[in-house]
């Protein structure tokens, strides 16, 4: 499969952040809009941790742009035993402090009374981990545990809250979320606080399982719409962009007889 040698350019008028990840950039056009959250959703076990880990450490290593990796299920320790599986040394890049990993459980440090949620001590968090890096790019996994059991009216208020801080703090975020039945992100709700959408798949046809990448929407830039197949290999994600990069212009007219 043909791929180019040389870095996808962004699209004119929106500033992206190239997520490094084989092929995803091409699909984006560019990478993800920068210093805008995007959210990125998928079952469980289609590859949301892995995808938005290496878009951190690909950040530290090719970019040198340092990354939050703010947890609400695993603990470092499990997210790190989970990552041993690929080859990317990510315990060396938390000791260089390249990446900061935490752990935050959600029912020790929010609250929820006299219907007002605080997300204060999450935005403290937060900040204190991103001067602590100098980050430019961070991970929450997963929203649906930051605003588990809340009523339709606070959740979207709070949500709203949380985006429009990230924008301020200028850092290119991701923000992970379940599909399945029951989860907070409700039908049209990422459409109205995210950027970016990214749905990942993960489904089993004749026997065969098969991974895919959707980019469900993109504002201010354009994208390409289809579902893409990928892989999670030893050296990270490759994302198949099928015909969409072929060189055409490259293409020679010379007629060849088939014999």
């Amino acid at each position: 499969m043909h791929r180019s040698k040389t870095p996808v350019s962004p699209a004119p008028g929106l500033k992206k952040t190239p997520t490094g990840i084989i092929g995803l950039d091409e699909i984006l056009n560019g990478g993800l809009p920068a210093n805008r959250p995007t959210i990125l959703i998928g079952s469980a076990g289609s590859g949301k941790t892995v995808m938005s880990m290496e878009f951190l450490i690909k950040g530290a290593i090719v970019f040198n742009e340092p990354g939050v990796f703010m947890s609400f299920e695993e603990s470092g320790m499990d997210i790190s035993r989970n990552m041993a599986s690929l080859d990317f040394n990510l315990a060396d890049l938390v000791k260089k402090k390249k990446i900061y990993i935490e752990h935050v459980d959600m029912n020790k440090h929010t609250a929820v009374a006299t219907g007002n949620y605080d997300l204060d001590g999450l935005f403290a968090r937060l900040k204190h981990a991103v001067e602590h890096t100098s980050a430019k790019r961070i991970v929450l996994d997963s929203i649906d545990s930051i605003f588990q059991n809340l009523d339709a009216k606070i959740l979207r208020a709070e949500m709203s809250r949380l985006f429009t801080w990230l924008k301020e703090i200028n850092v290119t975020a991701i923000i992970t979320a379940e599909a399945k039945a029951g989860s907070i992100l409700e039908p049209g709700l990422e459409q109205y606080l995210a950027d970016c959408v990214i749905v990942l798949d993960n489904r089993v046809v004749n026997q065969i399982a098969t991974r895919r990448l959707q980019v469900r929407k993109m504002r201010g830039s354009s994208h390409g719409d289809n579902e893409y197949p990928f892989r999670i290999q030893r050296n990270g994600i490759i994302v198949l962009p099928l015909i969409s990069q072929l060189n055409v212009s490259s293409m020679s007219k010379k007629r060849i007889s088939t014999g």
